[in-house]
């Protein structure tokens, strides 16, 4: 009895076992991608086991591919150990070998990090680069942390031409990489979308920002809708054209010459008078105002339009036609 129970164990245990045997077949990839020199029995076959990293072939050039015939690979793959080796069906492998590609996109915003860490004050974000000489694309060692290092950096902010001499990690060691170009500086500054007229209010959407070579922007251009919406066109202003301080004030709120309200505040009373603006001015504004009866001239701050405020020392109180509110 025991004698036959052990059998029967054993023959469940070899059953159980072919599974596992069919798993550990070793299968040959139809593609295979890496990035080293060479293609090992681990590249072409799964479960190769202990003779994964015996080398096959040497890799094609870094970025490229090649075809192998798939009796090859399985002939010198037992020729390395692995008796079971078979094409399973296969006619050709491809194989690909990596590469760190960068193209000429990628190679001016290495210039422009470039150029800006040798600048204090340059935003790299803010330079505009034109590639004059430069590959399509370079082709790096996909093993190394930073595949082009920067060696010397040569820039004229005058004219704004550079010229970049770096290294590019390859198969063995480095390969010198020169790039020429032109940086420019770019401001954004506020433009009108379209023609103010003198005297018109600035409002949000007449505006636009453009970005500019700092060149050709003129000193104080403006930069912030802040310094701009709310105020009063001084001339005419031009469409697309950079705008600065002098081109705005703050809105006028009476014009010289004009008839005004006068009121002076003090606790517990207030007395107005008519009078006739001296100058011309803004909100906030200190003018002169004649009073129309007295001819007496005093300075007033602007309130608002058509209104001024006397201050409080000031002697035209005795002299306001006043009334009593």
């Amino acid at each position: 009895m025991m004698r036959h129970l052990l059998k029967v164990g054993l023959l469940l245990a070899g059953l159980l076992s072919l599974p596992a045997l069919a798993d550990e077949k070793p299968v040959l990839r139809s593609q295979v991608m890496t990035l080293s020199d060479i293609v090992t029995v681990g590249d072409f076959y799964s479960n190769a086991g202990l003779l994964a990293s015996k080398p096959l072939f040497r890799s094609p050039d870094m970025g490229t591919s090649g075809n192998v015939p798939a009796d090859v690979v399985a002939e010198r793959a037992r020729a390395a150990g692995l008796e079971t080796a078979g094409t399973d069906g296969l006619r050709t492998v491809v194989v690909f070998r990596g590469a760190t590609r960068l193209n000429r996109d990628q190679l001016a915003g290495l210039a422009r990090k470039a150029l800006a860490d040798r600048n204090a004050g340059i935003d790299a974000e803010r330079l505009d680069i034109r590639l004059l000489q430069a590959p399509d694309q370079v082709l790096a060692d996909p093993k190394v942390h930073d595949p082009i290092r920067i060696d010397r950096v040569e820039w004229s902010q005058s004219n704004g031409r550079f010229t970049i001499h770096a290294a590019v990690a390859v198969e063995f060691g480095t390969e010198p990489l020169t790039l020429t170009g032109v940086a420019t500086e770019m401001v954004d500054v506020l433009v009108l979308v379209q023609p103010v007229r003198r005297g018109d209010i600035v409002r949000e959407e007449d505006l636009n920002i453009i970005r500019e070579a700092r060149t050709k922007v003129p000193a104080g251009a403006l930069t912030e809708m802040e310094d701009i919406v709310g105020k009063q066109a001084r001339t005419t202003l031009r469409a697309n054209s950079p705008l600065s301080r002098n081109d705005v004030q703050r809105p006028i709120l009476i014009e010289r010459g004009e008839k005004i309200t006068v009121t002076y505040v003090m606790p517990g009373m207030k007395l107005t008078s008519r009078a006739q603006a001296m100058d011309t001015g803004a909100k906030g504004d200190v003018i002169d105002v004649m009073n129309l009866q007295s001819r007496r001239i005093v300075p007033a701050t602007i309130t608002s339009r058509g209104q001024v405020r006397v201050h409080a020392a000031n002697p035209i109180v005795a002299s306001l036609n006043s009334e009593k509110n």
